[in-house]
């Protein structure tokens, strides 16, 4: 007897281990049809409060489905032609950002070989140094303006062979454009059902939610219906959180940034406030914008000092004082768990892991909270 239960222990260990091999498998290699489920659900979790609001106008709900996600894609539309207008102004002036990283690389490139040659009048006698014939180094500026210069010209073709390259221009821009949108192909053509899958979702929820609960029975029934009102919340709250925590550090970010001066602060602030977002790396990359736009406007070390101190004092006052309230509280998941989200998550998705890793483990959370038999499980995540 006590060999046939632990015979069947462990079976049931096994099976555990194969079932647990198999669901990361499937997690990694169907990444897109997740991502997208993933993805439109919680739009439609945080889109269900706007429905049910027009809904009071006596709107059916198919309808306010549609209203609402027509005037999202228009806000979304609104949104991405802003930053199309912002970015074709930063194209513009690429020739005066690529001269000033060269004059950056120049600058950093004289000041290691002025260290070098201090490093090797410091070690080396001086008796040593005067027998040495050997000529002064090239400056690194210098060797950077040789360099320029020393670049040949593009040898002007015939005319016969100038009409030949217009002619398969063309040829090559379109298999060029093939050739990059066939690695994003199922990408684009899983974004692509976004909006069908949360109007859908956003219409049919009544009917998926009744048959979603005729799966289960007595209790379960119960608790099913609470797991589902339970994620609902969770990602409602975690998503509007982190957008008003957004939104806070943009006005912030955008106002730091205008009092210097700096060109576009407006987009380095919409993009450094939202960057900031990110877990464990949110520092660096809120970072990159506003000392990317500030090449060509200031050649002052104060003024980068200055953006640098005050996104990361921004980030560590966001991080430390609003998060909690804005986000944490409504998470209840520990540090380590977090973590370890984020790793597992972030091995299987790559950059949108990261960003789904607490939503996803906080929905499972929900589901251990209001399932009698995972409620430990539930305990352990928990804060």
């Amino acid at each position: 007897m006590v060999e046939t239960r632990g015979t069947q222990k462990s079976l049931q260990i096994g099976v555990g281990i194969l079932a647990a091999g198999a669901a990361v498998a499937l997690l990694y290699y169907g990444r897109a049809f997740f991502v997208t489920i993933c993805i439109a659900s919680m739009i439609a979790f945080l889109l269900d409060p706007v429905v049910l609001l027009v809904m009071r106008l006596r709107v059916p709900r198919g309808l306010a489905s549609f209203v609402v996600c027509a005037v999202s894609l228009v806000l979304l539309y609104l949104g991405a032609v802003g930053l199309y207008a912002q970015g074709q102004e930063i194209a513009a002036n690429l020739p005066a950002f690529g001269q000033r990283v060269n004059e950056l690389v120049d600058a950093a490139a004289a000041r290691m070989e002025g260290i070098e040659n201090t490093v090797y009048q410091s070690l080396i006698p001086k008796r040593f140094q005067e027998n040495a014939s050997v000529p002064p180094p090239e400056t690194a500026a210098a060797k950077g303006k040789r360099r320029r210069a020393a670049q040949p010209a593009e040898p002007s073709a015939p005319p016969a062979i100038q009409e030949v390259r217009v002619q398969q221009e063309p040829t090559s821009l379109i298999r060029y454009a093939y050739d990059y949108l066939r690695e994003f192909y199922l990408t684009l053509l899983m974004t692509s059902f976004i909006p069908f899958l949360v109007y859908f979702l956003l219409s049919w929820r009544d009917r998926l939610r009744s048959r979603y609960l005729l799966l289960f029975e007595g209790e379960g029934r119960n608790a099913a219906s609470d797991a589902w009102v339970g994620i609902g919340a969770m990602v409602r709250a975690y998503v509007i959180g982190n957008f008003m925590l957004g939104v806070l550090l943009t006005i912030a970010s955008a106002l730091l940034f205008a009092a210097v001066k700096m060109p576009y602060w407006l987009l380095a602030g919409s993009i450094s406030g939202f960057l900031s977002l990110v877990p464990y790396i949110g520092l660096p990359l809120a970072m990159i914008p506003p000392l990317v736009a500030s090449l060509t406007a200031t050649r002052e070390p104060a003024i980068y000092v200055y953006l640098v101190v005050s996104v990361a004092v921004l980030h560590l006052l966001a991080l430390n004082l609003m998060y909690p309230k804005l986000v944490g509280a409504r998470v209840h998941l520990n540090p380590l768990v977090v973590t370890i989200a984020l790793m597992f998550w972030g091995m299987l998705w790559g950059g949108i892991g990261l960003l789904l890793a607490i939503p996803l483990t906080a929905a499972c959370k929900a589901v251990c909270d209001n399932v009698e038999s995972l409620r430990p499980y539930g305990r352990l995540l928990g804060d």
